[in-house]
């Protein structure tokens, strides 16, 4: 429970980003899904298969699965990227002369 507690306490540290700094990261939901996609297509896969292969394994979980991957490390893959992102975004709104490189 306390990883979960961790990746809830994330999302509460992050959230005034989005509600304060105005980031509009959950409002462009189509821009936020396109960008976790690829992460969870790609970290899941190679975290199902290390389990599989006996190369990681987890203690101290809930011990809820999907499939073979505990759902501490689905969240973990949501969570992280959306708080990198709305750390990001709030950071460009508040410094706009800084270029990410996808401005138009």
């Amino acid at each position: 429970m306390v990883y979960l507690a961790v990746m809830a306490g994330c999302l509460v540290v992050t959230m005034p980003l989005e509600l304060v700094l105005r980031a509009r990261v959950y409002r462009r939901w189509r821009r936020l899904l396109l960008t976790l996609v690829p992460v969870l297509a790609v970290f899941l896969a190679w975290d199902a298969l290390a389990i599989h292969a006996g190369d990681w394994t987890y203690r101290k979980l809930t011990g809820v699965r999907i499939g073979n991957l505990p759902i501490e490390e689905l969240v973990f893959f949501v969570v992280i990227p959306i708080c990198s992102i709305l750390t990001f975004e709030a950071v460009r709104r508040l410094r706009p002369s800084w270029r990410a490189g996808d401005e138009s």
